[in-house]
């Protein structure tokens, strides 16, 4: 007897393979993200993330017009401040480095959704994401300094404004703050279930954003939970959210997919710095083969059910996809 049921049948070649592919990567779905430093003459290599750098203003627009001729839609912006302090002025000054970038951008007209970083931690001396008050984030207290940021990257021209803080309310004092003045349009991609990721390493490297005491547990989320994710996504699309993102990826893969089947907004994952780094860190070592691995991270964080991925390697998978 042989068998009746023959899978193989749809896997002998790749166009059939191609034909009945479940789940696409497109260009669109692509968002890049970027660091630019203040007061930086050319762009600096970051050590820990191999083929990704710390932006001049000038690199930093080159970089955009690549995005842009490559297909890709949106970047999203980190700054970093050639000088810190405890309130992360930086952050919401109206000549900060994020601001300029925003601007500058915008000078050239692309057709490129600018997003930006909401947060305190690349700008402040300790490296937490808020206000500090007996060696804790204050909670509230922070939603000011987070509105400020928020508003004032909107009046330098950003399309969306991107929360990571994970305090609690920063979503409804935000879009109030962006309401009142004027902002109405600008949309929000909240960080809704941000975890307390050992996956961020090479993130704080390059953003010189480590903490200088303790660490991020009493605010980001415990990797175990769940129906917690849920509760904080739901939490920020009540109080105004547009889209919802979850980070990391590769480790949350079933929490991208319970966030797809419990809301009916798009669904962001962030493919985040050390997911990055074990990928090029791995190729270099010569145990990976780096094109198929990124491709393969790609589409499973697609059928997980992410609408859009945040990535390092956008710009170079870009030029694959066209």
């Amino acid at each position: 007897m042989f068998p009746t049921q023959r899978p193989r049948r749809l896997r002998r070649t790749a166009a059939i393979r191609n034909l009945v592919r479940e789940t696409h990567l497109h260009v669109e779905d692509l968002i890049y993200p970027l660091f630019v430093q203040e007061n930086l003459a050319k762009p600096e290599p970051i050590q820990a993330m191999p083929g990704q750098y710390r932006h001049s203003l000038d690199s930093l627009v080159a970089e955009a017009e690549k995005a842009s001729a490559a297909g890709l839609q949106a970047i999203l912006l980190f700054g970093i401040p050639e000088k810190k302090d405890p309130q992360g002025s930086g952050a919401f000054a109206p000549d900060g480095i994020v601001q300029q970038a925003v601007r500058a951008v915008k000078q050239r007209k692309l057709p490129l959704a600018v997003i930006t970083d909401v947060c305190m931690c690349e700008y402040t001396s300790h490296g937490h994401c808020g206000a500090i008050r007996d060696n804790d984030v204050d909670n509230d207290p922070s939603l000011a300094m987070l509105t400020d940021t928020a508003v004032s990257q909107a009046e330098a021209g950003a399309d969306i404004v991107a929360p990571s803080d994970m305090m609690d309310g920063r979503i409804a004092a935000i879009r109030k703050g962006l309401d009142q003045a004027g902002f109405e349009q600008v949309a929000i991609l909240s960080y809704a279930a941000k975890y307390a990721s050992a996956f961020y390493g090479p993130f704080r490297d390059a953003a010189g954003s480590a903490p200088q005491f303790g660490d991020r547990q009493s605010y980001q989320m415990d990797p175990a939970n769940i129906r917690e994710a849920l509760k904080e996504v739901w939490t920020d699309l009540e109080e105004g959210a547009d889209m919802v993102m979850v980070k990391p990826a590769l480790a949350y893969l079933d929490v991208i997919r319970a966030v797809k089947e419990s809301t009916d907004v798009p669904v962001a994952a962030y493919n985040v710095s050390g997911e990055y780094a074990m990928i090029e860190f791995g190729a270099k070592a010569g145990i990976l083969d780096r094109e198929r691995i990124i491709r393969e991270i790609l589409v499973s964080i697609k059928r997980a059910g992410a609408d859009l991925i945040l990535s390092y390697h956008a710009l170079e998978v870009a030029g694959w996809l066209k």
